[in-house]
């Protein structure tokens, strides 16, 4: 008797398949990537991935909400460190968000879609809201250096400073290198400069707050 194809689906062929648009997208970029370029790299058919996964649309937002929770996961565990400094956290967690950005950079492009069209689900999509619990050792360590320093800059201007340093470059990239001649590689050596460049400006911003 032959088997229904929700029978004949398994995790393995599932894995294989996302694996394979991993490295399209990452290469080619969400918008250059064909749904037979994934077909081509996985070696399996058309048909087989339009069965597990509708959609090239589809698919690429499974692979970018599960890269973000296992983002967010190792984020929590720097913050949380007690172990490490607060500017030592900076350089993690900018760190982080570079390498993240370098191995996925359709992310930055699928969260603006996200938060302009329903912000609340893409919380709900990545399980933000039941991960932070209660005061975070970054907040605490903030407010003690705060008040031994007596800084005033509002922690939010300095959140939002890191995030657009790390993260605007690779919303700009086709056009910072289109207009400045630079390869993809070219470009990302300068993502690996910016990871000791960052830190240096929002500590400065900090301390002369």
């Amino acid at each position: 008797m032959k088997k229904t194809p929700e029978i004949e689906k398994n995790a393995s062929t599932e894995e294989q398949i996302k694996e394979a648009a991993r490295r399209v997208f990452t290469r080619k970029g969400y918008a250059a990537t064909r749904t037979r370029d994934i077909a081509e790299e996985s070696g399996f058919n058309l048909a087989l991935i339009n069965y597990y996964f509708r959609s090239k649309e589809k698919l690429f937002d499974i692979i970018i909400v599960e890269q973000l929770q296992l983002f967010i996961h190792s984020l929590m565990g720097i913050v949380n460190d007690p172990a490490t400094t607060l500017p030592e956290k900076i350089d993690l967690l900018i760190s982080h968000y570079i390498d993240m950005l370098v191995q996925n950079p359709g992310i930055p492009i699928f969260i603006l879609n996200e938060i302009n069209a329903d912000p609340e689900k893409l919380i709900e999509k990545l399980g933000v809201s039941n991960t932070i619990r209660g005061e975070l050792v970054i907040a605490r360590q903030w407010k003690e250096m705060a008040a031994a320093k007596k800084i005033t800059v509002n922690p939010i201007h300095v959140m939002m400073n890191t995030i657009s340093l790390t993260i605007f470059p690779f919303v700009g990239s086709p056009l910072i290198r289109n207009r400045t001649g630079m390869t993809l590689e070219q470009f990302n050596e300068m993502m690996q400069e910016r990871k000791k460049l960052i830190p240096k400006w929002i500590n400065a911003m900090i301390m002369t707050s």
